[in-house]
């Protein structure tokens, strides 16, 4: 791809959660933000995604089971290293494999935000950039 072909979207994100409700209504505050979103149900659903595509950032969120939570960045970083993870409903716990997460009961607005602040420092950068890649731009 040529670079004067840009992108639309700021991001390719994938959002993972245990209930398909629950993803097909949060994604649409990530789409307003300008990200490119892809959606996925479950463990099984998250896994396959992330071994078919390649995304910016994955974003696991509060109605997957806490085993999944905590598994899940971990086959995440093993199939794409430079694809950072967010993680949602965390309660400030830490993960080696985790790049950044939200506490219990923060809304999307929340997430839309980290999001924007992970970009401006330069710790989130689009097109599998490696982090802190955009803060030279």
């Amino acid at each position: 791809m040529a670079k004067s072909e840009k992108s639309s979207f700021q991001l390719k994100i994938l959002y993972g959660e245990g209930d398909a409700e629950v993803v097909a209504s949060q994604a649409v505050s990530i789409q307003k933000a300008g990200h490119q979103v892809e959606t996925a149900v479950g463990r099984k659903g998250i896994d396959e995604a992330v071994r078919r595509g390649t995304f910016d950032l994955v974003i696991l969120g509060p109605t997957l089971t806490r085993n999944d939570r905590h598994h899940l960045p971990y086959v995440i970083k093993k199939t794409q290293s430079a694809t950072r993870v967010l993680v949602m409903h965390t309660d400030g716990e830490g993960h080696p494999a985790v790049d950044a997460n939200t506490d219990t009961g923060r809304s999307m607005a929340d997430v839309v935000a980290k999001i924007a602040s992970l970009m401006a420092i330069g710790e989130l950068a689009s097109n599998g950039l490696p982090k802190g890649a955009a803060a030279g731009r």
